[in-house]
């Protein structure tokens, strides 16, 4: 049976605005039903039968954001349908000639753990590790951590009333406040929030795939460059899953280009913090240094998970050196658009990007 829930919330907040934050205020709860799947097909069907839109219906699974974000009363969904017993058929790591396949139940922390995924793919076993705490990739999983949301302040806190990826058409707090850590590429005039996470880059990088199953019983497999939406004039919508759609699985093909791989991840501190500028790299050299491949994904400072093809562009057929790289840096930056404190971030994604370049060449293969 469901359980009927309760989570807190500030007294006063109407619209994603809480006329008592800073003084501690009334604490009021907010009711929604907890439901518990034993496979996907009944997990969908739990979802289809809550009103679609608003996120009225969230599944559950580490629920190391979603609890939070519904503790700050930014996130209110009418039903939670807990899918840890998924984990039976959605938690496995395959890896063979044809590539790396990921369940979406799969924890973070087995997964960059993984024999395999070091040896082979060690972008994604290094943006796993270099995420959250030992704590939260033991219990985040897969598909929960690339569906993670930003951490803007103004998205985060509902006594700010400029946040158009919380109430579209109130504005963006952002753009004039404080926004150090902010995006630079992808950005627009309603929208400056950026994407937090590791994983996403690395996959977008390596040309993934990301499987869906709908509340309807199809299935669809996606490029996973696709699964995020810039935030043009819609930034409450931020994936084109269709509500109630369910991630089952990953697939990174496989290429000569993964082994030679790495995530760099450049952050005001050393451990448990995000990226204030990121690059997965993954390149396929000739001998001589010649690349014949060069696959780039970029983080800490974009609207989404963020291939640079104008990068790779520039890269291939040329041989990899500092001049190569910088240039391609350059390509990867000049769409930046910059607001006060984050007008630092251009140049520092440049100088991350060709650091990480010279380091993968470097990089010893057997």
């Amino acid at each position: 049976m469901p359980l009927r829930c309760l989570s807190q919330h500030r007294e006063g907040d109407t619209a994603g605005e809480s006329q008592n934050a800073g003084n501690g205020g009334g604490r009021l709860m907010r009711p929604f039903i907890l439901d518990h799947a034993p496979n996907a097909a009944a997990a969908l069907q739990l979802a289809a039968m809550t009103p679609s839109g608003d996120g009225r219906v969230q599944y559950l699974a580490g629920g190391t954001q979603l609890l939070d974000l519904m503790k700050l009363d930014v996130m209110r969904p009418e039903r939670l349908v807990n899918i840890n017993a998924l984990r039976r058929d959605h938690g496995q790591i395959n890896a063979d000639s044809h590539g790396l396949t990921l369940g979406a139940l799969v924890r973070m922390a087995d997964a960059a753990d993984h024999p395999r995924i070091r040896q082979d793919y060690p972008v994604i076993a290094e943006s796993l590790w270099m995420a959250a705490s030992p704590q939260l990739r033991s219990m985040a999983s897969l598909a929960g951590n690339v569906l993670q949301r930003t951490r803007c302040n103004y998205f985060r806190d509902t006594s700010w009333g400029g946040c158009n990826k919380r109430r579209l058409g109130s504005g963006c707090a952002a753009l004039d406040g404080v926004n150090r850590r902010l995006a630079v590429l992808g950005v627009s005039e309603h929208c400056i929030a950026n994407y937090p996470g590791d994983f996403a880059n690395a996959l977008v990088a390596l040309d993934a795939e990301v499987e869906i199953a709908a509340t309807d019983g199809s299935r669809r497999w996606l490029v996973f460059e696709d699964l995020h939406r810039p935030p043009a004039d819609t930034p409450h919508i931020e994936t084109t899953l269709a509500p109630g759609d369910l991630i089952t699985a990953f697939h990174v093909p496989a290429g000569p280009w993964t082994r030679r791989s790495l995530y760099l991840k450049i952050r005001d501190r050393a451990s448990y913090d995000f990226a204030l500028a990121s690059a997965a790299v993954a390149l396929d050299l000739t001998p001589c240094g010649v690349v014949k491949v060069a696959r780039i994904g970029i983080g800490g400072l974009t609207a989404r998970p963020w291939r640079s093809h104008e990068a790779e562009a520039i890269l291939t057929g040329r041989n990899l050196d500092e001049a190569s790289a910088e240039e391609a840096a350059e390509a990867a930056f000049a769409a930046s658009v910059t607001h006060g404190q984050n007008s630092f971030k251009p140049e520092l994604g440049r100088r991350t990007l060709v650091r990480a370049l010279l380091e993968a060449k470097a990089m010893e293969i057997s």
